[in-house]
């Protein structure tokens, strides 16, 4: 098959035959502004000069030719005319409430417990700068990825299930004015062993609430399949990475919640935050996120009433600083 060669964006190896497919799915503005230069540079007689020059086949440089419009055509991205929050304003208070989840660019709710945008959008702005490089090591449907392809920073998404990397694959294919680097890994949040020691300039991520949602069926690591206990002795190990890949000074931003059990509260939030104050972190907010819509039907309405317990209509997003 030939030697392999290497992606001049993401230093990743490929045979020349699959070379095209990785630079459509993962850097498509460049894989576009190639074949452009290609069309407008190039006649069909210089094919030669292109495969030396672009590293792709000689049968794909003639389909450019052959097939121009209509290629480009397939590879183009979504073009978006809805790309911010209307009257968006950072906020300033730790009681943070999105009645309205969010629902610009390719934002939605379909994929079962994603966050509202409005979260991650607020984290960057607060505490990053353009260009800088973002992680996110529990990415599921690439939420946090969106907002730093908008807001003009680097990112790297991470997640176990590979199902939801192509979700975060599509949800990215959009035209817009920046064109930072963003890498997709599939990879566990307790071993980022591909991300070298203090090179990230902010974590912004969402674990899951240990298995309160299942977010795959058999995947072996998913900590979503595990009960409180496990979670706590797992998320330990996801902390000290977290300290161990972000920059001194920077900050990371945990998105977490509470549970039942037995009508008694079972406090993940404040369990997970004592596991990344252990690993080294300083605590630099609390903030308190109201929940819309979750459990509010007139069946959970009567249980609470019956068996007299409260309704967990919060989350807690906890910023850390190393």
């Amino acid at each position: 098959m030939g030697r392999k060669i290497k992606c001049q964006f993401c230093d990743e190896l490929f045979y020349k035959k699959d070379y095209p497919k990785h630079l459509e799915k993962l850097h498509n503005n460049e894989f576009i502004r190639i074949i452009e230069e290609i069309l407008n540079n190039y006649e069909e007689k210089q094919i030669d000069k292109c495969v030396e020059k672009y590293n792709f086949t000689k049968d794909f440089i003639k389909k450019i030719f052959s097939g121009n419009d209509m290629l480009l055509k397939e590879s183009k991205q979504l073009y978006l005319t809805n790309l911010s929050p209307e009257k968006f304003e950072l906020e300033t208070t730790t009681i943070w409430s999105f009645p309205d989840r969010g629902n610009w660019a390719t934002h939605s709710g379909k994929y079962r417990g994603n966050w509202s945008p409005y979260i991650p959008r607020n984290i960057l702005l607060r505490y990053s700068n353009e260009g800088e490089l973002i992680l996110d090591q529990f990415v599921g449907s690439g939420t946090t990825l969106v907002e730093a392809k908008l807001l003009n920073r680097n990112a790297v998404g991470v997640d176990i299930n590979p199902i939801a990397l192509e979700i975060t694959r599509e949800n990215l294919k959009f035209n817009y004015e920046y064109n930072p680097k963003i890498d997709i890994k599939l990879g566990d949040a307790r071993n980022l062993y591909f991300i070298e020691d203090n090179s990230i300039d902010l974590i912004c991520t969402h674990p899951p609430y240990a298995n309160i949602i299942k977010y795959s069926e058999n995947i072996n690591g998913d900590l979503s399949h595990l009960d409180v206990k496990e979670f706590l002795l797992e998320i330990e190990k996801v902390a000290k990475e977290c300290y161990r890949v972000l920059k001194k000074d920077k900050y990371c931003a945990i998105l977490i919640g509470d549970t039942r059990k037995k009508g008694h509260i079972i406090p993940i939030g404040f369990s997970v935050m004592q596991k990344f104050i252990d690993a080294g972190f300083k605590l630099k907010e609390i903030i308190i996120k109201e929940q819309h819509n979750c459990n509010s039907t007139p069946y959970w309405k009567n249980k609470s009433l019956k068996y007299n317990f409260l309704l967990i209509m919060h989350e807690y997003l906890f910023v850390f600083r190393k």
